[in-house]
């Protein structure tokens, strides 16, 4: 802690003044000392504050670390493959229909294309 300096010019250690008055009873409704301890009416320490920090400790953190339990892995359900595209007889095919098939194969090269690259790309990085 640090120093302070009272209104009236003073300077208090904290510290000290906290290291003093640790065993005193604390003011209030807990039945603890300035340090944290319980106690009894007669001002004798029933528990530690460091042995109930512990137990909290213990009873949070302490727990869940220690004891690692594994569970068995359950096979993730995959998606079904979706089902091939029929085939489309081009003669059924309106002209509008036709050139619009003819943009779909000129995707599908361009992502072959584009995936061939990218794979390129990466063979030569390593």
């Amino acid at each position: 802690m640090a120093n302070y300096r009272t209104a009236m010019g003073k300077t208090v250690d904290m510290a000290a003044l906290a290291a003093r008055n640790e065993k005193t009873r604390a003011v209030g409704n807990m039945k603890v000392n300035a340090r944290g301890d319980t106690i009894d009416s007669q001002g004798r320490i029933i528990k530690p504050v460091t042995s109930k920090v512990n137990d909290q400790y213990a009873n949070t953190v302490g727990n869940r670390s220690s004891h690692v339990v594994k569970r068995p892995t359950q096979a993730k359900p995959t998606a079904p493959a979706p089902a091939p595209a029929p085939k489309i007889d081009l003669a059924e095919l309106t002209q509008a229909e036709k050139d619009l098939e003819a943009e779909f194969d000129d995707d599908e090269l361009t992502e072959q294309i584009k995936k061939f690259e990218l794979e390129q790309q990466k063979k030569g990085k390593k």
